[in-house]
């Protein structure tokens, strides 16, 4: 499978392989009813890989195998959904990978296994879409029996209370971080996490996760400022008894050894503060394109609707900024939802 470039995907990604991590979340955020079904001690991750090239911007490619309490095996598919905006189409791309994993089967002459959807998402647009593939159509009742239908199950972390995020230590970090990425009040909701990434420094994998979890807010956001972050990781460095050069090292190791290594002949302060620098302005070019694209997606809900928003999986796949600004200003002129198509067109 070929590396998964978007940073908001591949922070999801590294923390949710994590068997221990898939099992605590699965077990917090399923309904409960289903999570009883499930001995998530037997847990592990499928290495097979069924999405295709063009699936594979939209998906992060989780799928987990469990056991049921009866001793049936059952796959659980974890989508993440990363964007800012809601993904009409998304009941369509599942069901896309369901059958991929299903003709697997009939290939493998092995028997059909049943496969849970779970979508997480942390754009800033609510999620109002309908869940149920049947809704991607506009049928009469006499046809309904004979369109394919299911539902996936919907973690929406935009719309909880802090206080709502459960499980492990890890686990309500990403969850946090994730939920508050795409907002303005990511800096105190980092600086609120203080004593969670205290914790996590003393353990033993803990500062593995700091490592990617610093690089993250470093390329996913410009919503954070690079003193606030210094003084975050400061302070659990001093409280969590971590020293400051281990901290140092996690930059350099990823990407920000010019940075660090003028820090440790002139100052650890200053050189992580260059170091940060770097980070942050290749999180800057992504975060206009992703508000750009939530503003898109706004527009066109408005005046369009549905209808609209079935251009987005098109927009979404465009990076240069300009053109999007373009996409943006004809939204106001545009009288059918063609006009725009044909403007990036």
């Amino acid at each position: 499978m070929e590396p998964i470039t978007n940073p908001h995907d591949r922070f999801f990604r590294h923390v949710f392989s994590q068997r221990d991590t898939a099992a605590d979340f699965l077990r917090n955020y399923l309904p409960p009813a289903v999570a009883a079904l499930f001995d998530f001690s037997t847990l592990e991750v499928t290495k097979d890989s069924f999405v295709d090239e063009k699936l594979r911007q939209h998906f992060s490619d989780l799928l987990f195998q469990v056991q049921q309490v009866d001793e049936q095996p059952t796959y659980v598919y974890v989508l993440f959904e990363h964007k800012s905006f809601p993904e009409i189409l998304t009941a369509l791309q599942l069901l896309r990978y369901m059958t991929q994993i299903w003709d697997l089967s009939v290939r493998q002459k092995s028997r059909f296994i049943p496969i849970l959807p779970v979508v997480v998402y942390h754009g800033r647009a609510e999620w109002r879409l309908p869940r149920d593939f049947a809704s991607l159509f506009n049928l009469p009742s006499p046809l309904k029996e004979y369109c394919p239908d299911f539902r996936y199950w919907l973690v929406d972390l935009s719309s909880m209370e802090d206080s709502d995020i459960k499980g492990e230590v890890l686990a309500q970090v990403a969850l946090l971080t994730l939920k508050h990425i795409f907002q303005n009040d990511l800096g105190v909701s980092v600086h609120n996490m203080i004593p969670l990434l205290v914790e996590l420094s003393r353990q033993a994998t803990g500062l593995q996760f700091l490592e990617t979890w610093l690089r993250y807010l470093s390329q996913g956001t410009d919503r954070i400022g690079e003193e606030t972050l210094r003084d975050v990781v400061e302070e659990v460095a001093s409280t969590g008894g971590v020293t400051m050069p281990t901290l140092a090292e996690i930059w350099t190791e990823r990407g920000y050894q010019q940075g660090l290594q003028q820090g440790l002949q002139q100052g650890l302060q200053q050189g992580l503060q260059q170091g940060l620098q770097q980070g942050f302005q290749q999180g800057r070019d992504e975060s206009v394109r992703e508000s750009l694209l939530a503003g898109i997606e706004i527009a066109l809900e408005i005046k369009f609707g549905i209808d609209g928003l079935r251009l987005m999986p098109e927009i979404s796949k465009i990076q240069d900024v300009d053109v999007l600004r373009v996409i943006q200003r004809s939204v106001k002129m545009a009288q059918i939802p063609d006009d725009v198509h044909r403007i990036y067109n």
